[in-house]
């Protein structure tokens, strides 16, 4: 992998035959757990401008039509987190020349608050080909990191490194947004504006296309331009219509059955049938699902059940992924399993060495398990003398149903019928009988590590202490995702380790500290939330704790701090704990907030102690089995989560002011 310094610029056909398609990966790491930022990438002219607000790819607008931009969600990487594009520089316009790829921070936020700022760039392998680390970050709340750009038929990378002070709103006018100087236009206030209701605000943010000076009297005749914008996307309403069934014992039918599936056998085939005719069907399904693992954006056709030679005896994989474009094919060999099984190393390295001799790009698995970075799920090795690289890539059940949540309740598909095909197989997905839950099982080392913290002989260095760690985390970022897609935000685990940390090093201390306090911990940022969630289970005492630290406001007096405090959470659980923080002597006054409703000021602190914020928490008891089953400990914490988003943090949001995330129906409409 190359390593570039700000300015240098690289041929990509140099560096990799793959570079067709590529995955432009960002990152960074905060100190503090919740640094973010959003990625955005522009598409210029030879003039340097965007030809219209369409060219402009943001989180509000993450895809294009033709599959040349995508904008995955954030995924969880060593440290921090990381934000992945997905770019077909094949199926770019020929009137694009420069595709910018930049990061915006908001509420005052600048790169210089976070560290370990890296761009990478690999080839549709998944191979990487080169790396830029910014280390220079200041002031800026806007950041170019690089530029792809045409020469002649080539497509070369520059790496960039620089930003705005004046933020997102001095990034877009340099590229052709117009922004009026008396319009008040914030930079978080920006993207939605360039994206959908420009017609409510025409002369406040207009396209390169529509001039910025005044317009003539003959203009003023004419009707006004209205600005480009977006073709309305689909989505399910979350409630259903009115059943015209007699009564609730009538089911109704479905265009993928999962009742009647008998066997493991039977629930793989049908899911891995369900799952690849849904994405041949629907565009936007299918290139969400695939960008990331270096397919172009083109026809797509997908196979069941194909017989390829292999020796003495023809294998099987479970399916075929086959996508065209401009008379080059891209194939992925698809293993599917359900219902917790595992997968087979052997059987998967059968399909690699197919992949290899038959030209393949990728074999993909698909289970249960969430994959772990630094902890693989198969066992393969890849001949590095073979000229033709395979790639190998895993998906989980839990990723699949956050996608088609994303997709029909929240962003939306092209027309009524995808937006059903979808939502179908998003029934099917969560049915109890399909086998496709998602991380089921905490293992066989749970119970011996819950006995061993029991008796207190479990020791520092024990790797079963290592494998619930290993557990915990799955299950963490698998609550992040069942979380985010249905409050169709993003959920992300913090993250505190410094990059380029082994995460192997990072679960070790982690098993430590299980071996030495019996607990597991966890923090999730929510998008649009006060302050960070935290998780932790007590596997001594058999008891769940959610919290959240909100801080204290900025003016005021704190006798109404609290008064306003316990009027947000009126409906909150009774047993909820309030717990003062206390600048330089922890904590302070606490009770809970059925003895604290009518006597507020019972956590205001004694003398002239300063309040920085409050803590608010609930207790739990804990699922003892391993597995999900009512009692079991996977079940617990979801709905430990879900009972404290729902009862208290979503009181908190109430309240806020509307956030840069929130839904256009929470804002009364747009």
């Amino acid at each position: 992998m190359r390593e570039m310094v700000k300015g240098a610029n690289v041929g990509l056909a140099a560096l990799s035959e793959n570079a067709g398609s590529v995955v432009v990966s960002l990152a960074w790491s905060s100190a503090t757990g919740d640094g973010d930022a959003d990625v955005s990438v522009l598409l210029l002219d030879e003039n340097g401008k965007v030809r219209s607000d369409a060219d402009f790819y943001f989180y509000n607008n993450p895809a294009a039509v033709d599959g040349s931009v995508q904008l995955f969600d954030k995924s969880p990487a060593a440290a921090g987190n990381e934000d992945r594009i997905g770019l077909d520089l094949t199926a770019i316009a020929p009137g694009v020349e420069r595709v910018v790829v930049a990061a915006s921070r908001y509420g005052g936020a600048n790169f210089g608050e976070l560290d370990d700022l890296r761009l990478t760039l690999s080839d549709q392998a998944g191979e990487p080909l080169l790396a830029f680390a910014i280390e220079d970050a200041g002031a800026e709340s806007a950041f170019i990191f690089a530029e792809l750009y045409r020469r002649g038929e080539e497509w070369k990378f520059r790496a960039v490194g620089q930003g705005y002070e004046s933020g997102l709103a001095g990034l877009a006018v340099d590229f052709g947004i117009d922004i009026d100087d008396d319009a008040d236009v914030t930079e978080e206030a920006l993207p939605e504006a360039v994206s959908h209701e420009l017609v409510e605000a025409p002369d406040v943010v207009r396209s390169a296309t529509v001039p910025a000076q005044s317009a003539s009297p003959e203009a003023e005749a004419r009707p006004a331009r209205r600005p480009r914008t977006a073709k309305k996307k689909i989505t399910l309403p979350r409630a259903p219509k009115k059943s015209l069934a007699e009564n609730d014992a009538w089911r109704r039918a479905r265009l993928f059955p999962a009742s009647s599936l008998r066997n493991d056998r039977e629930r793989e085939t049908r899911a891995t049938s369900v799952l690849l005719s849904v994405m041949a069907q629907v565009p936007e399904f299918g290139r969400r699902l695939t960008a990331a693992f270096g397919a172009p954006a083109g026809r797509m056709e997908t196979f069941t059940e194909v017989s390829l030679p292999h020796g003495d005896s023809p294998k099987r994989p479970d399916g075929v992924i086959r996508v065209e474009r401009a008379g080059k094919l891209w194939t992925a060999l698809v293993e599917t399993k359900t219902n917790g099984n595992g997968l087979n190393s052997q059987q998967v390295q059968a399909y690699m060495d197919i992949a290899a001799r038959r030209g393949y790009e990728a074999v993909i698995t698909l289970s249960n398990d969430v994959a772990l970075e630094g902890s693989p799920l198969v066992d393969v090795k890849i001949d590095g003398r073979r000229k033709h690289k395979v790639a190998l890539w895993h998906l989980s059940w839990a990723e699949v149903t956050h996608q088609a949540q994303m997709l029909i309740r929240h962003e939306g598909v092209g027309n009524a019928s995808h937006a059903w095909l979808v939502g179908e197989l998003l029934h099917y997905l969560q049915h109890e009988n399909s086998g496709c839950h998602g991380f089921q099982n905490m293992g066989p080392a749970w119970v011996p590590v819950r006995n061993g913290i029991d008796d207190e002989t479990l020791c520092q260095g024990d790797s079963r202490a290592v494998e619930v760690v290993e557990s915990w985390e799955r299950l963490i970022r698998q609550v992040c995702l069942r979380l985010g897609g249905e409050l169709g935000m993003k959920v992300l685990p913090v993250q505190r380790s410094r990059r380029g940390t082994d995460p192997r090093v990072g679960r070790a201390a982690l098993a430590d500290r299980l071996c030495e306090d019996g607990r597991l911990h966890a923090e999730l940022l929510v998008d649009g939330t006060p302050g960070i969630l935290a998780l932790v289970a007590d596997l001594r005492t058999g008891k769940l704790r959610t919290s959240i630290d909100i801080p204290a406001p900025d003016a005021g007096y704190p006798l109404t701090w609290v008064k306003r405090l316990i009027r947000q959470l009126a409906e909150s659980p009774a047993d909820l704990h309030i717990e003062t923080l206390v600048n330089g002597q922890g904590n302070g006054p606490r009770g809970t907030l059925e003895r604290l409703r009518p006597e507020p000021a019972d956590l205001l602190p004694k003398g002239d102690a300063v309040i920085t914020g409050f803590r608010l928490s609930l207790f739990k008891g804990m699922g003892t089995t391993r597995g999900t089953a009512e009692k079991g400990f996977i079940r617990s914490v979801d709905d430990a989560v879900d009972h404290f988003y729902s009862g208290v943090v979503a009181r908190l949001e109430r309240d806020a002011a509307p956030s840069r995330r929130q839904p256009a129906a929470a804002r009364g409409g747009e």
